[in-house]
């Protein structure tokens, strides 16, 4: 059995590595390192893909969100309502640009933003919501969308793990994560489902002036050289990382079918496992369903119902099975984002969750024999 791997990035790279290369080569030919053709080829087929009408390439995902929020024209003091159970970039751009960041639970089956302690969370300083499309589905998109037009808020999709899932309405309509909210921001971080070989992020949205302005933000400011109309930050996706996102943006969907594939063997092989839950779908599925499309699996996380999350963790470790704890502390206990508002008993989900959560290899290049593995190792250390 080859070596198991949180992230493969080595495998995923020989099977495109020609295609890689060559483009690469004809950026060093070209010098084209900035703006150049690949990124804006890479903006128009990412704009294809999505079914969206602007897609902004940026350097990287946070600046994504920070860059979307400042477009939106929010002002210091206003409240920005997103989840406690993620990771700290969320949150942490609110805080830089002088925002209000309020923090409230999220669901125990989907591990997204909870929309009844949304609601209970707006006041009158509310502007906007934030829903994470954690570990690679869809926040309740219908009934945040619901809340937000009650309350005329902004909605900003945080869609750094879920490129490629889709969210179906109530109505029928299917489509792609993050064309959903007013704006949305993604990550191509290396190891996301689609990701670039550095750093590199993209803003989405349907809304023509939004678009106008936020293209000028990621450039200083600039429509015009050297003629500053907002006040912008230097933030661009490179050429050479935008070719490795063409090469990989035609077979997203074949990857995220692989996810799909080893997250269904995975909870298949879970299975009966009372002290082990595996990741529920927002269609209520556990990741065995055929058909499901709305799950990307950026993460394949069980939660360990016994107590014995850390033990397992030290055991696969001992056993060569790399594992990760997706997230070990609440945002509102970590000391950069203490404020006197919260309550432990306002996040009795996620408080729970950081005790249990525990995240399995999950990528492309995955095989049937390192999951049998993986799964064995984990099932008779819970049962000993």
């Amino acid at each position: 059995m080859k070596k198991i791997q949180m992230v493969d990035l080595n495998g995923q790279y020989q099977s495109i590595k020609e295609q890689i290369n060559s483009s690469i080569s004809q950026i060093l030919e070209t010098t084209a390192f900035i703006n150049g053709p690949e990124v804006h080829a890479f903006q128009k087929e990412l704009e294809t893909y999505l079914g969206v009408k602007h897609v902004i390439p940026c350097a990287n995902g946070t600046d994504a969100l920070q860059i979307a929020m400042m477009g939106l024209g929010l002002e210091q003091g206003d409240e920005v309502i997103t989840a406690d159970f993620t990771f700290a970039a969320t949150v942490e751009v609110i805080a830089l640009l002088k925002l209000t960041p309020v923090l409230v639970d999220v669901d125990p089956d989907t591990f997204n933003i909870d929309p009844v302690a949304l609601e209970k969370a707006i006041t009158p300083k509310t502007k906007a919501i934030v829903p994470v499309h954690l570990f690679g589905q869809c926040a309740n998109m219908d009934v945040i969308m619901a809340i937000a037009k009650k309350h005329n808020l902004f909605v900003i999709e945080d869609n750094a793990q879920a490129i490629g899932a889709t969210h179906t309405s109530a109505d029928g309509t299917k489509v792609m994560a993050g064309t959903i909210g007013h704006v949305a921001a993604t990550s191509f971080f290396p190891s996301k489902n689609l990701g670039c070989y550095g750093d590199g992020g993209a803003i989405f949205t349907n809304d023509d002036d939004l678009a106008h302005t936020l293209r000028g933000i990621v450039n200083h400011g600039m429509y015009e050289r050297y003629h500053h109309d907002v006040v912008g930050v230097n933030s661009r996706l490179d050429s050479i990382q935008a070719a490795v996102l063409r090469a990989k943006l035609p077979k997203l969907d074949a990857y995220n079918n692989k996810r799909r594939d080893a997250a269904r063997s995975y909870s298949k092989a879970f299975q009966g496992q009372k002290n082990i839950r595996v990741p529920k779908t927002v269609n209520g599925c556990e990741g065995i369903c055929d058909t499901c499309d709305c799950h990307v699996f950026h993460q394949y996380t069980l939660r360990i119902m016994n107590g014995q999350r850390d033990a397992l963790v030290q055991h696969l470790g001992l056993k060569g099975i790399p594992c990760g704890v997706y997230y070990p502390i609440p945002l509102h206990r970590q000391k950069a984002y203490l404020d006197e508002r919260y309550k432990e008993a306002d996040f009795p989900v996620t408080n729970q969750l950081v005790k249990e959560v525990i995240s399995l290899p999950m990528h492309t290049e995955l095989d049937e024999e390192q999951i049998e593995f993986i799964t064995q190792t984990i099932i008779e250390f819970i049962n000993d």
